[in-house]
Order: C-alpha cells, then sequence, then structure tokens
C-alpha cells in the first residue's frame, strides 16, 4: 500500500502534463494554418503552414519541420521546447524558418479571429490563413 501512495504523485503529474490546451488553447487545438506573411513578406514557399494539435505543435516554412509542446497563457503562446529537422536551407525560406523559429520561442501574443491568426513578439511577427484539413 505505501508502495502505491508514493507513486501516486508522479501519476498525478503524467496526467496533468498530457491534459492539453484549456481555454483558448481548446479553439486553436486542432487547427490548420497557412503563413500569409512572416515578419511582412510573403512566404518563400506559399505552403507554408503552422499546426495546433492536442498534443503538439507543428510548423514547416518550406525547409524543415519545427515541432514542441505549446500552451495559451493570457494573450501569450508559449511554444517548446521545440525540435527541428536540420536540412540545409537556402536564401528566402532559410531566413524566413529561423524567423519562425525565433517568434515561437519568444512567447509572442497571439490575436485569433475570423479565419485570421496574428502572432507578434518584440522581433517577428506572423500573419496566418486558417486552413481546413
Amino acid at each position: 500500500m505505501m508502495r502505491l501512495l508514493s507513486c501516486l504523485p508522479l501519476l498525478l503529474l503524467a496526467a496533468c502534463a498530457n491534459a492539453g490546451p484549456e481555454g483558448d488553447g481548446a479553439k486553436l487545438s486542432g487547427t490548420s494554418w497557412r503563413f500569409a506573411a512572416i515578419d511582412g513578406t510573403v512566404p518563400a514557399k506559399p505552403e507554408a503552414w503552422l499546426r495546433f494539435e492536442r498534443d503538439g505543435i507543428s510548423a514547416n516554412v518550406g525547409c524543415n519541420t519545427i515541432s514542441g509542446n505549446w500552451r495559451i497563457e493570457g494573450e501569450r503562446l508559449i511554444a517548446g521546447p521545440l525540435i527541428q529537422t536540420e536540412m540545409y536551407c537556402a536564401g528566402k525560406v532559410w531566413g524566413q524558418e529561423q524567423s519562425v523559429t525565433a517568434l515561437l520561442t519568444s512567447a509572442p501574443r497571439f490575436t485569433a479571429r475570423d479565419g485570421q491568426l496574428e502572432l507578434r513578439s518584440s522581433g517577428h511577427g506572423a500573419r496566418l490563413e486558417r486552413i481546413d484539413r
């Protein structure tokens, strides 16, 4: 019995860690978005996307895939830790990929309404349009 009770805190911690997003985060969960602008410019690859799932966030700007955990705290999107594939990318795609990674890891403010999502931090910004999967 004592052994079971000593495991209880670990079980509760695991359950909380997998609880998924709540509030505004629940509204984003299961949605897909296409980047319309990254730092004020059109994406180098028109298929650049961002997805929110219950168990993670993922994005691809045209070269590598970025993924990790996410949650909403007030007006901010908290993403991370993030992992990223490591294919060589050159030119505008590489710069935009770096901007999106920096944006996602900087706890950007977000607004989502009328099929539009905006993410803004002190150094980067993105405007996205919702797409149906």
